[in-house]
């Protein structure tokens, strides 16, 4: 209807449109998105449901439900498919739509991808996001089969696939994946978390063949590197507490590891339980996120490698001030104005952590706990440390403090910048 009375003018977005189509149209679905808890009974109280319902499409993975397995399997199955359409985005799938209406959509695009990355699958934005959603459906079929295989019921498979692929760990067990006891399921759970890590183009050099381009990606090489690193410490130091044999101390390792690099937040263990430096350990592992254009949250690889080079850069210029000393990223140079985006980006998310953090201690909860919620849901994670570790759940916290931390799950979720641009008032000026 909006569409025939506007038809007549101008069907131009601008950059600043998308950004406001993006931010308004995630917060629509979100709350049209409770409406299935609340008309159910499950979640009668709105701000509960809102929050879970956020939780689903930025694919977070808190709740406020205490009793999962006693939840009717329509209301799970609309739980998972939250996070499984948030995944990829809401808004990537929009924008094959849009070009009927006689609008472009690579604005949207810009506001909606997850990360500073540049590269296209294909140069029209519209075959773009066709392929993209082509790829994550294919993934998501293959585990639902992998799953059924290890073990799982049908109805398990397709939850856990929805929720795994995109990401999100909401699972249909009070106890998460650790209710099924299964080394299989784990394994391959852990896989397709790690899958969901990565940035979709490689996939696309799967399918043509070019796995020269995914062995020269630098961030694919950061990101195995790290997760194979923090695995390797995290199976010592629990070798080294007698936790467990080395079989379980590596699979728990393997599957916490990827679950919270990824930003997924399946549990098998609660890794507050592991002594303070491997709660430590985790805790930083919830700032590094995994690869630019994957599912996952968090302030991505690619961010932390380039601001790491450009120190060294730095460095190297303090030595030779005369010398020209590009930062490079897969073998070409960076533009220096996005070396400042990601800076100002690293700076502002720190900030937005620090200020929550402090406002969550506003409501009595200690630091730690506070610090837990605040990373938790601007990283879009699901468990944290302290009272919000992969033992609890949101569903105590107070009504105010569940939209506080849904809007930092939405903020997280847009990339800070989508969101915020909304909040200066020079947005709103006639250009």
């Amino acid at each position: 209807m909006l569409w025939y009375f506007s038809r007549e003018h101008e069907k131009k977005l601008r950059q600043k449109d998308g950004y406001l189509i993006v931010t308004l149209g995630w917060l629509a679905l979100s709350l049209g998105g409770s409406l299935p808890y609340m008309l159910s009974g499950i979640i009668p109280n709105f701000t509960s449901a809102f929050f879970e319902t956020v939780s689903g499409y930025t694919t977070t993975g808190s709740s406020v439900l205490n009793n999962i397995e006693g939840v009717h399997k329509g209301i799970l199955l609309w739980r998972s498919l939250t996070q499984w359409m948030g995944g990829m985005g809401i808004i990537v799938l929009t924008v094959a739509i849009l070009p009927i209406l006689g609008v472009g959509g690579m604005q949207l695009f810009m506001a909606e991808s997850p990360g500073p990355s540049t590269s296209k699958l294909h140069p029209r934005i519209t075959e773009t996001a066709k392929r993209l959603w082509i790829i994550y459906a294919v993934i998501t079929l293959v585990e639902i089969f992998a799953l059924k295989i290890a073990g799982m019921t049908w109805y398990d498979a397709v939850n856990h696939s929805f929720t795994t692929v995109s990401t999100g760990g909401f699972s249909t067990k009070n106890a998460s994946i650790a209710a099924y006891n299964s080394p299989a399921i784990e394994y391959v759970v852990s896989l397709f978390m790690f899958f969901g890590g990565l940035n979709f183009t490689l996939f696309y050099f799967i399918i043509k063949l070019k796995f020269s381009e995914i062995i020269k990606n630098e961030e694919f090489r950061f990101y195995g590197g790290l997760v194979i690193f923090a695995i390797i410490a995290t199976t010592a130091s629990l070798l080294f507490l007698d936790v467990s044999d080395f079989e379980q101390a590596f699979r728990e390792s393997v599957f916490m590891v990827i679950s919270i690099v990824t930003t997924t937040g399946f549990a098998t263990a609660d890794y507050t339980t592991w002594g303070y430096f491997l709660t430590l350990t985790f805790f930083l592992l919830m700032f590094f996120g995994a690869s630019a254009g994957s599912t996952s949250g968090g302030i991505k690889i690619v961010r932390h490698m380039l601001i790491a080079k450009n120190g060294m850069a730095e460095l190297k210029r303090i030595l030779h001030p005369s010398a020209i000393i590009p930062v490079r990223y897969n073998g070409r140079a960076v533009e220096q104005k996005i070396i400042y985006n990601i800076l100002a980006f690293f700076f502002i998310y720190l900030t937005v952590f620090a200020l929550g953090t402090i406002v969550m201690t506003f409501y009595g909860y200690d630091l730690v706990t506070a610090a837990g919620a605040t990373i938790s849901s601007l990283g879009n994670i699901g468990p944290g440390i302290g009272g919000v570790g992969p033992s609890h759940n949101f569903s105590a916290f107070p009504e105010s403090a569940k939209i506080f931390l849904s809007f930092l799950m939405l903020l997280g979720r847009l990339e800070l910048f989508t969101m915020l641009l909304l909040l200066m008032p020079a947005f709103w000026t006639k250009t």
